[in-house]
């Protein structure tokens, strides 16, 4: 069966254990988004998983449905039609995926806001080389910042071309994600992450000049309070040269 656009089957049987391995799933309900051909579903149903796979291709989807036609009576498995990037998730405790390359930003931003106590994610190796860019450096971005603001984030592992079916351009890393507080206290989560993608919308501007440049994202009488009371320092910053203490202190000028 051939891959769907920017979708790359692993088919390395070693690498489909260890990454099964990663963390327990007997007994847990695991969300599964991106299945493909089933390897990855498979070894986690043998570990005695629950499995609600998402799955954007109709060919797919009736492929999985005949070849564990089994584990979907059993209850075990629920294949789901859906684009991940916008369809509702099922509960879950766990997320395991081999991310569409494509949609991993915007399936990694719906799976913070959905909450989990784990998820091991595979991303293009540039892409999770963004999340890991520690605040304060030039390879931080939104997705650094949002990750590292909730998660406690791990590199498990790199995976080259040939492990994959067919075989990317690019090697990929397996990432592990556990939610945590955040480090500073965030009066206002969602304004948080407003501050966050305004700032970074135009990240070679100063932190004044970005605020300035939020409509739409902000509201008005937001950016005046915080042109108004943060310190020079930060106001003359770029977005990538602050820290997350700082992301904080920006959304908490305007809290009560």
């Amino acid at each position: 069966m051939s891959a769907p656009k920017d979708q790359h089957f692993l088919v390395d049987p070693n690498a489909v254990q260890r990454i099964a391995d990663l963390v327990p799933v007997q007994g847990r309900d695991v969300l599964e988004i991106g299945p493909g051909e089933g390897v990855l579903t498979r070894a986690l149903l043998e570990r005695g998983a629950r499995v609600n796979a998402i799955e954007i291709d109709p060919e797919l989807v009736e492929y999985l449905s005949v070849l564990f036609s089994d584990e979907i009576a059993l209850g075990r498995l629920c294949v789901i039609r859906g684009d991940a990037t916008r369809c509702e998730y099922p509960p879950f405790e766990l997320a395991i995926s081999n991310l569409p390359y494509s949609a991993s930003s915007k399936i990694t931003f719906r799976l913070l806001d959905a909450g989990f106590e784990c998820a091991i994610l595979m991303y293009q190796y540039e892409f999770a080389r963004r999340m890991m860019a520690p605040p304060g450096t030039p390879e931080c971005g939104r997705l650094s910042i949002m990750v590292q603001t909730y998660c406690c984030v791990e590199r498990c592992f790199d995976l080259p071309p040939q492990c994959f079916s067919p075989r990317p351009q690019v090697r990929s890393t397996v990432m592990k994600l556990i939610p945590r507080g955040p480090i500073f206290p965030i009066c206002d989560q969602a304004l948080y992450a407003d501050v966050v993608r305004a700032l970074f919308s135009h990240r070679r501007k100063t932190v004044k000049n970005c605020l300035k440049s939020s409509g739409g994202i902000l509201k008005r009488e937001h950016v005046e309070r915080m042109l108004e009371v943060l310190p020079q320092e930060i106001l003359v910053s770029r977005p990538e040269e602050l820290y997350l203490e700082d992301f904080a202190t920006i959304t908490n000028t305007v809290c009560p």
